[in-house]
Protein backbone atom coordinates (compact mmCIF):
# COMPACT_ATOMS: atom_id res chain seq x y z
CA UNK A 1 0.00 0.00 0.00
CA UNK A 2 3.04 2.28 0.06
CA UNK A 3 2.69 3.86 -3.38
CA UNK A 4 -1.12 4.38 -3.24
CA UNK A 5 -0.82 5.87 0.23
CA UNK A 6 2.01 8.25 -0.65
CA UNK A 7 0.59 9.43 -3.96
CA UNK A 8 -3.20 9.21 -3.52
CA UNK A 9 -4.24 9.18 0.12
CA UNK A 10 -1.49 11.19 1.80
CA UNK A 11 -2.01 14.34 -0.31
CA UNK A 12 -5.65 14.38 0.77
CA UNK A 13 -4.81 13.79 4.43
CA UNK A 14 -2.14 16.50 4.41
CA UNK A 15 -4.71 19.11 3.39
CA UNK A 16 -6.09 18.84 6.93
CA UNK A 17 -4.61 19.97 10.25
CA UNK A 18 -2.01 17.48 11.45
CA UNK A 19 -3.50 16.83 14.88
CA UNK A 20 -7.05 16.74 13.53
CA UNK A 21 -6.29 13.99 11.03
CA UNK A 22 -4.32 12.13 13.69
CA UNK A 23 -7.35 12.13 15.98
CA UNK A 24 -9.70 11.07 13.19
CA UNK A 25 -7.42 8.21 12.22
CA UNK A 26 -7.05 7.06 15.81
CA UNK A 27 -10.82 7.16 16.31
CA UNK A 28 -11.29 4.92 13.28
CA UNK A 29 -8.64 2.51 14.53
CA UNK A 30 -10.24 2.48 17.98
CA UNK A 31 -13.62 1.59 16.45
CA UNK A 32 -12.03 -1.20 14.43
CA UNK A 33 -10.10 -2.50 17.45
CA UNK A 34 -13.34 -3.53 19.13
CA UNK A 35 -14.26 -5.72 16.16
CA UNK A 36 -12.12 -8.86 15.98
CA UNK A 37 -13.11 -9.63 12.41
CA UNK A 38 -11.74 -6.29 11.24
CA UNK A 39 -8.49 -6.83 13.12
CA UNK A 40 -8.20 -10.28 11.52
CA UNK A 41 -8.77 -8.81 8.07
CA UNK A 42 -6.22 -6.06 8.65
CA UNK A 43 -3.75 -8.63 9.98
CA UNK A 44 -4.14 -10.81 6.90
CA UNK A 45 -3.22 -7.82 4.70
CA UNK A 46 -0.62 -6.00 6.82
CA UNK A 47 0.81 -8.86 8.88
CA UNK A 48 4.62 -8.87 9.08
CA UNK A 49 7.27 -11.49 8.56
CA UNK A 50 8.35 -13.36 11.69
CA UNK A 51 11.73 -11.95 12.75
CA UNK A 52 11.77 -12.86 16.44
CA UNK A 53 13.82 -10.94 18.98
CA UNK A 54 14.18 -11.79 22.66
CA UNK A 55 15.06 -8.88 24.91
CA UNK A 56 14.80 -8.16 28.64
CA UNK A 57 12.79 -11.32 29.17
CA UNK A 58 10.21 -10.57 26.49
CA UNK A 59 9.58 -12.16 23.10
CA UNK A 60 9.05 -9.77 20.19
CA UNK A 61 7.65 -11.29 16.96
CA UNK A 62 9.64 -8.73 14.97
CA UNK A 63 11.88 -5.74 15.79
CA UNK A 64 9.63 -2.96 14.44
CA UNK A 65 7.64 -1.15 17.11
CA UNK A 66 5.21 1.73 17.30
CA UNK A 67 6.78 4.68 19.12
CA UNK A 68 5.16 6.55 21.97
CA UNK A 69 2.95 9.47 20.99
CA UNK A 70 0.82 7.68 18.41
CA UNK A 71 -1.65 6.13 20.89
CA UNK A 72 -1.60 8.13 24.12
CA UNK A 73 -4.96 6.85 25.37
CA UNK A 74 -4.66 3.10 24.66
CA UNK A 75 -7.48 3.61 22.17
CA UNK A 76 -6.42 1.06 19.55
CA UNK A 77 -4.26 -1.45 21.41
CA UNK A 78 -5.27 -4.58 19.39
CA UNK A 79 -4.90 -2.85 16.03
CA UNK A 80 -1.16 -2.19 16.25
CA UNK A 81 -0.28 -5.88 16.19
CA UNK A 82 -2.74 -6.35 13.30
CA UNK A 83 -0.77 -3.68 11.42
CA UNK A 84 2.33 -5.82 11.73
CA UNK A 85 4.16 -4.16 14.61
CA UNK A 86 6.31 -6.31 16.85
CA UNK A 87 5.56 -4.19 19.92
CA UNK A 88 3.74 -1.03 20.98
CA UNK A 89 4.73 1.80 23.29
CA UNK A 90 1.67 3.65 24.57
CA UNK A 91 1.63 7.13 26.07
CA UNK A 92 3.27 9.34 27.25
CA UNK A 93 1.21 9.01 30.38
CA UNK A 94 1.37 11.28 33.42
CA UNK A 95 -0.01 10.83 36.92
CA UNK A 96 -2.42 13.74 36.49
CA UNK A 97 -4.76 14.07 33.55
CA UNK A 98 -3.73 17.00 31.40
CA UNK A 99 -4.90 18.62 28.15
CA UNK A 100 -1.42 19.44 26.88
CA UNK A 101 -0.30 22.66 25.28
CA UNK A 102 -2.57 25.06 23.38
CA UNK A 103 -3.45 24.25 19.78
CA UNK A 104 -2.15 24.25 17.10
CA UNK A 105 0.69 22.09 18.36
CA UNK A 106 1.61 19.69 15.55
CA UNK A 107 3.13 20.76 12.23
CA UNK A 108 4.45 19.13 9.06
CA UNK A 109 7.52 19.97 7.02
CA UNK A 110 6.40 17.66 4.23
CA UNK A 111 9.24 18.49 1.85
CA UNK A 112 11.72 17.25 4.46
CA UNK A 113 9.55 14.36 5.75
CA UNK A 114 9.58 15.91 9.20
CA UNK A 115 7.13 16.73 11.97
CA UNK A 116 7.28 19.22 14.80
CA UNK A 117 5.10 18.78 17.86
CA UNK A 118 4.66 20.56 21.16
CA UNK A 119 1.83 18.36 22.43
CA UNK A 120 2.85 18.57 26.08
CA UNK A 121 1.87 15.09 27.27
CA UNK A 122 -1.86 15.43 26.56
CA UNK A 123 -3.32 12.27 28.13
CA UNK A 124 -6.14 10.99 30.36
CA UNK A 125 -3.91 10.33 33.37
CA UNK A 126 -2.43 7.11 34.72
CA UNK A 127 -5.53 5.86 36.53
CA UNK A 128 -7.75 6.29 33.47
CA UNK A 129 -5.11 4.60 31.32
CA UNK A 130 -4.95 1.69 33.77
CA UNK A 131 -8.72 1.27 33.53
CA UNK A 132 -8.56 1.17 29.72
CA UNK A 133 -5.75 -1.37 29.71
CA UNK A 134 -7.60 -3.51 32.23
CA UNK A 135 -10.63 -3.40 29.93
CA UNK A 136 -8.61 -4.62 26.93
CA UNK A 137 -7.30 -7.47 29.07
CA UNK A 138 -10.77 -8.41 30.33
CA UNK A 139 -12.17 -8.47 26.79
CA UNK A 140 -9.38 -10.85 25.71
CA UNK A 141 -8.34 -8.23 23.16
CA UNK A 142 -4.75 -7.94 24.39
CA UNK A 143 -2.21 -8.24 21.56
CA UNK A 144 0.24 -11.11 21.29
CA UNK A 145 3.20 -8.75 21.18
CA UNK A 146 4.76 -6.84 24.11
CA UNK A 147 3.15 -3.58 25.15
CA UNK A 148 5.11 -0.83 26.87
CA UNK A 149 4.10 2.43 28.51
CA UNK A 150 5.95 5.72 28.25
CA UNK A 151 5.89 7.57 31.60
CA UNK A 152 6.12 11.35 31.76
CA UNK A 153 6.00 13.94 34.53
CA UNK A 154 2.81 15.90 35.15
CA UNK A 155 3.21 19.55 34.23
CA UNK A 156 1.83 20.72 37.61
CA UNK A 157 4.29 18.60 39.57
CA UNK A 158 7.43 20.45 40.72
CA UNK A 159 10.75 18.96 39.62
CA UNK A 160 11.65 18.11 43.22
CA UNK A 161 8.54 15.87 43.40
CA UNK A 162 9.12 14.17 40.05
CA UNK A 163 10.14 10.81 41.54
CA UNK A 164 6.84 10.52 43.37
CA UNK A 165 4.90 11.54 40.26
CA UNK A 166 6.56 8.87 38.11
CA UNK A 167 6.23 6.18 40.78
CA UNK A 168 2.50 6.91 41.27
CA UNK A 169 1.92 6.26 37.57
CA UNK A 170 4.16 3.19 37.55
CA UNK A 171 2.32 1.68 40.53
CA UNK A 172 -1.18 1.84 39.02
CA UNK A 173 -0.05 0.77 35.54
CA UNK A 174 2.32 -1.98 36.68
CA UNK A 175 -0.11 -4.93 36.30
CA UNK A 176 -1.16 -4.06 32.76
CA UNK A 177 1.98 -3.59 30.65
CA UNK A 178 5.11 -5.55 29.79
CA UNK A 179 7.75 -2.80 30.04
CA UNK A 180 8.05 0.88 30.92
CA UNK A 181 10.01 3.79 29.46
CA UNK A 182 10.95 6.77 31.64
CA UNK A 183 10.56 9.88 29.52
CA UNK A 184 12.75 12.67 30.88
CA UNK A 185 13.65 13.95 27.42
CA UNK A 186 10.52 15.52 25.92
CA UNK A 187 11.19 19.18 25.07
CA UNK A 188 7.51 20.08 25.52
CA UNK A 189 7.13 20.07 29.32
CA UNK A 190 8.93 23.00 30.98
CA UNK A 191 12.27 21.99 32.52
CA UNK A 192 11.60 18.26 32.06
CA UNK A 193 14.98 17.67 30.44
CA UNK A 194 16.66 18.76 33.66
CA UNK A 195 15.62 15.33 34.96
CA UNK A 196 18.20 13.76 32.63
CA UNK A 197 20.76 15.00 35.16
CA UNK A 198 22.32 11.96 36.80
CA UNK A 199 21.28 12.87 40.35
CA UNK A 200 17.65 13.61 39.44
CA UNK A 201 17.33 10.56 37.22
CA UNK A 202 18.87 8.35 39.90
CA UNK A 203 16.17 9.45 42.34
CA UNK A 204 13.41 8.64 39.85
CA UNK A 205 14.80 5.23 38.97
CA UNK A 206 15.34 4.37 42.63
CA UNK A 207 11.68 5.16 43.34
CA UNK A 208 10.50 3.04 40.41
CA UNK A 209 12.57 0.04 41.42
CA UNK A 210 11.12 0.32 44.91
CA UNK A 211 7.66 0.06 43.33
CA UNK A 212 8.87 -2.97 41.37
CA UNK A 213 9.80 -4.66 44.65
CA UNK A 214 6.52 -3.68 46.30
CA UNK A 215 4.45 -5.03 43.43
CA UNK A 216 6.30 -8.33 43.31
CA UNK A 217 5.40 -8.83 46.96
CA UNK A 218 1.66 -8.67 46.14
CA UNK A 219 -0.30 -11.96 45.87
CA UNK A 220 -1.38 -11.23 42.27
CA UNK A 221 2.27 -10.99 41.20
CA UNK A 222 3.35 -14.47 42.24
CA UNK A 223 5.65 -15.96 39.62
CA UNK A 224 6.15 -12.64 37.84
CA UNK A 225 9.39 -10.79 37.21
CA UNK A 226 10.24 -7.12 37.76
CA UNK A 227 8.94 -4.92 34.98
CA UNK A 228 11.76 -3.85 32.65
CA UNK A 229 12.50 -0.13 32.97
CA UNK A 230 14.18 1.82 30.17
CA UNK A 231 15.14 5.49 29.85
CA UNK A 232 14.43 7.59 26.75
CA UNK A 233 17.19 10.09 26.01
CA UNK A 234 17.30 13.30 24.01
CA UNK A 235 19.38 13.58 20.83
CA UNK A 236 20.59 16.96 22.05
CA UNK A 237 22.60 15.53 24.97
CA UNK A 238 26.38 15.57 24.86
CA UNK A 239 28.19 12.25 24.86
CA UNK A 240 29.42 13.08 28.37
CA UNK A 241 25.84 13.47 29.60
CA UNK A 242 24.87 10.19 27.95
CA UNK A 243 27.78 8.46 29.66
CA UNK A 244 26.53 9.72 33.03
CA UNK A 245 23.14 8.17 32.35
CA UNK A 246 24.85 4.90 31.46
CA UNK A 247 26.50 4.92 34.89
CA UNK A 248 23.02 4.28 36.35
CA UNK A 249 22.39 1.12 34.32
CA UNK A 250 23.92 -1.26 36.85
CA UNK A 251 22.98 0.43 40.15
CA UNK A 252 19.38 1.02 39.06
CA UNK A 253 18.97 -2.20 37.07
CA UNK A 254 18.01 -0.44 33.86
CA UNK A 255 16.88 -2.82 31.14
CA UNK A 256 17.81 -0.55 28.25
CA UNK A 257 17.90 2.85 26.57
CA UNK A 258 15.49 4.32 24.00
CA UNK A 259 17.44 6.54 21.61
CA UNK A 260 16.17 9.06 20.81
CA UNK A 261 13.37 11.50 21.56
CA UNK A 262 12.66 14.50 19.34
CA UNK A 263 15.23 17.28 18.91
CA UNK A 264 15.11 21.02 19.50
CA UNK A 265 17.69 21.48 16.72
CA UNK A 266 16.60 22.49 13.22
CA UNK A 267 18.18 21.53 9.89
CA UNK A 268 19.21 24.22 7.41
CA UNK A 269 16.67 24.85 4.68
CA UNK A 270 15.97 27.31 1.87
CA UNK A 271 12.41 26.13 1.45
CA UNK A 272 9.89 28.73 2.63
CA UNK A 273 7.29 26.31 3.99
CA UNK A 274 9.92 24.31 5.86
CA UNK A 275 11.36 27.52 7.30
CA UNK A 276 7.96 28.51 8.65
CA UNK A 277 7.47 25.09 10.19
CA UNK A 278 10.94 25.05 11.74
CA UNK A 279 10.21 28.40 13.37
CA UNK A 280 7.57 26.66 15.50
CA UNK A 281 8.51 25.70 19.05
CA UNK A 282 8.60 21.96 19.78
CA UNK A 283 10.40 18.72 19.11
CA UNK A 284 11.45 17.76 15.59
CA UNK A 285 11.05 14.17 14.40
CA UNK A 286 11.34 12.44 11.05
CA UNK A 287 13.98 12.29 8.35
CA UNK A 288 16.22 15.16 9.62
CA UNK A 289 16.64 13.35 12.96
CA UNK A 290 17.92 10.10 11.42
CA UNK A 291 21.65 10.81 11.38
CA UNK A 292 21.87 12.18 14.91
CA UNK A 293 19.82 9.40 16.46
CA UNK A 294 22.02 6.81 14.75
CA UNK A 295 25.13 8.56 16.09
CA UNK A 296 23.68 8.40 19.61
CA UNK A 297 22.89 4.69 19.19
CA UNK A 298 26.40 3.96 17.97
CA UNK A 299 27.93 5.81 20.91
CA UNK A 300 25.75 4.02 23.48
CA UNK A 301 26.52 0.66 21.91
CA UNK A 302 30.27 1.28 21.92
CA UNK A 303 30.32 2.64 25.45
CA UNK A 304 28.53 -0.43 26.80
CA UNK A 305 30.22 -2.97 24.52
CA UNK A 306 26.75 -3.93 23.33
CA UNK A 307 25.67 -5.12 26.78
CA UNK A 308 22.82 -2.63 27.24
CA UNK A 309 19.86 -3.14 24.89
CA UNK A 310 18.97 -0.11 22.76
CA UNK A 311 15.67 0.71 21.07
CA UNK A 312 16.43 2.95 18.10
CA UNK A 313 13.98 5.62 16.99
CA UNK A 314 14.31 8.68 14.80
CA UNK A 315 13.89 9.05 11.04
CA UNK A 316 13.03 5.44 10.17
CA UNK A 317 11.00 5.21 6.96
CA UNK A 318 12.15 1.97 5.34
CA UNK A 319 14.30 -1.14 5.78
CA UNK A 320 17.51 0.74 4.92
CA UNK A 321 16.86 3.21 7.73
CA UNK A 322 16.05 0.39 10.14
CA UNK A 323 19.18 -1.50 9.10
CA UNK A 324 21.32 1.57 9.81
CA UNK A 325 19.96 1.70 13.35
CA UNK A 326 20.32 -2.05 13.95
CA UNK A 327 23.86 -2.31 12.63
CA UNK A 328 24.78 0.75 14.72
CA UNK A 329 23.63 -1.11 17.84
CA UNK A 330 19.84 -1.08 18.17
CA UNK A 331 18.19 -4.40 19.00
CA UNK A 332 14.70 -3.02 18.27
CA UNK A 333 13.48 0.03 16.36
CA UNK A 334 10.39 2.24 16.48
CA UNK A 335 8.53 4.41 13.99
CA UNK A 336 6.26 7.43 14.35
CA UNK A 337 6.82 10.04 11.65
CA UNK A 338 7.59 7.23 9.22
CA UNK A 339 4.08 5.91 9.62
CA UNK A 340 2.63 9.36 8.94
CA UNK A 341 4.61 9.64 5.70
CA UNK A 342 4.68 6.00 4.56
CA UNK A 343 1.28 4.76 5.71
CA UNK A 344 -0.10 1.68 7.50
CA UNK A 345 2.05 -0.82 5.63
CA UNK A 346 5.32 0.50 7.04
CA UNK A 347 5.94 -2.30 9.57
CA UNK A 348 5.30 -5.02 6.99
CA UNK A 349 7.53 -3.31 4.43
CA UNK A 350 10.39 -2.77 6.87
CA UNK A 351 10.29 -6.35 8.12
CA UNK A 352 10.21 -7.73 4.59
CA UNK A 353 13.22 -5.62 3.72
CA UNK A 354 15.08 -6.66 6.86
CA UNK A 355 14.50 -10.32 6.07
CA UNK A 356 16.07 -9.83 2.65
CA UNK A 357 19.06 -8.08 4.19
CA UNK A 358 19.60 -10.96 6.61
CA UNK A 359 19.44 -13.42 3.72
CA UNK A 360 21.91 -11.36 1.68
CA UNK A 361 24.32 -11.24 4.62
CA UNK A 362 23.97 -14.95 5.29
CA UNK A 363 22.76 -14.47 8.86
CA UNK A 364 19.63 -15.85 10.43
CA UNK A 365 18.54 -13.36 13.10
CA UNK A 366 18.31 -9.67 13.91
CA UNK A 367 20.46 -10.29 16.99
CA UNK A 368 23.41 -11.23 14.75
CA UNK A 369 23.14 -7.91 12.92
CA UNK A 370 23.05 -5.69 16.03
CA UNK A 371 26.20 -3.56 16.08
CA UNK A 372 27.55 -5.23 12.93
CA UNK A 373 29.19 -1.99 11.78
CA UNK A 374 31.45 -2.11 14.84
CA UNK A 375 32.61 -5.67 14.31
Amino acid sequence: MGWPYRHLLRPLLFKQDSEEIHNQTLSALAWASHRPWICDAVGSFFGSEQLPVELFGLKFPNPVGLAAGMDKQAAAVPMWSALGFGFTELGGVTWHQQPGNPMPRMFRAARDQALINRMGFNNPGAEAMAARLKNWHSQNRWPSHPVGINLGKSKITPLEEAAQDYSNSFRVLWPYADFFVVNVSSPNTPNLRQLQDKTALNEILSALQQVNREQLAQPFAQGRSPKPILVKVAPDLTYEALDEILELVGPRELSGIVATNTTIARPPTRHAQSSRTYAETGGLSGRPLAKRSTEIIRHLYRQTSGKVPIIGVGGIFNADDAWDKITAGASLIQVYSGMVYEGPGIAKNINSGLLKKLENKGISSIAEAVGMHDR
